[in-house]
């Protein structure tokens, strides 16, 4: 799955003043946020529910049109792209999705392959390798033959990210990707998402997980009430005062002693 300097120069993806008002809601879901996500880096979005983290994956996806503001692909307006163009440069893992038929796990990786296959045609050899470095990348090539509808939560997961791999884009956007994850195959999605960054592509996570992507995002942006709190560095958004007005929880801030990162201790008892 090698990854060219070509496909690095394309990647990128960035929410310019994106604003979305859902049809019977007072306040908007998101207001005038701006996001940019860079090629080589990892750029976390965090916040609590309902900050309107999700909404930001959903206009990307179009599943939701925007009130206002422009989201842009490789530089290019979303709008202007079609379903496969924005497919062969994004590769998305939403945090909600049930298969509509059961199927193989590899027949549901290969269905990365989608965007650089013509309508008719039969898997080439690059697809069928692309899908077998995909499925051994992510630790699920033992579950090839099985079908989709026998899967536990946590392997679900990993196949779904084993698929927005076989896409070969150059940017990952991943809604949650730990979430029915246990505390070892959590930590490899993180090793995972941290090597793709490495060698070049441009990665969002969306996550509640705050003490593990302090260890690994070089960026992060903290929503609230669907606008941004704070952005900036993992040291420069990760302080007290900042998250416990956002969570309206007593916290400190502390150092991770394994890698020096910031780590939130939430206190027991809400101040009153």
């Amino acid at each position: 799955m090698a990854f060219t300097e070509r496909q690095g120069m394309a990647a990128g993806v960035g929410w310019d003043r994106v604003t979305v008002h859902y049809a019977g809601q007072v306040a908007p879901a998101l207001r005038e946020v701006s996001v940019n996500a860079e090629a080589g880096s990892i750029t976390a979005v965090v916040g609590p529910n309902g900050s309107g983290k999700s909404t930001l994956v959903r206009a990307l996806l179009r599943r939701t049109p925007l009130a206002s503001g422009t989201i842009r692909v490789a530089g290019r307006d979303l709008v202007s792209l079609n379903p496969r163009e924005v497919a062969r440069l994004v590769a998305v893992v939403p945090q909600r999705e049930e298969p509509t038929l059961p199927l193989s796990v590899r027949e549901l990786v290969l269905l990365g392959r989608h965007p650089h296959r013509g309508t008719f045609g039969a898997p080439s050899a690059r697809d069928r390798s692309t899908v077998e470095a995909a499925l051994a990348r992510t630790g699920v090539e033992s579950l090839a033959d099985r079908r989709t509808d026998s899967l536990s939560g946590g392997e679900w997961q990993r196949v779904r990210i084993a698929r927005a791999l076989a896409q070969e884009a150059p940017t990952l956007v991943l809604d949650e990707p730990t979430t029915f994850l246990d505390i070892a195959h959590e930590m490899a999605v993180f090793e995972l998402v941290d090597a793709l960054a490495r060698e070049g592509r441009t990665i969002l996570l969306v996550s509640h997980q705050l003490n593990l992507v302090a260890r690994f995002a070089q960026q992060l942006v903290l929503l609230h009430n669907g606008t941004v709190a704070a952005h900036g560095s993992v040291d420069a958004v990760m302080r007290g005062e900042v998250l416990e007005a956002v969570y309206g929880w007593p916290l400190v801030v502390t150092r991770d002693p394994a890698v020096g990162a910031p780590a939130l201790l939430p206190l027991r008892g809400r101040r009153r």
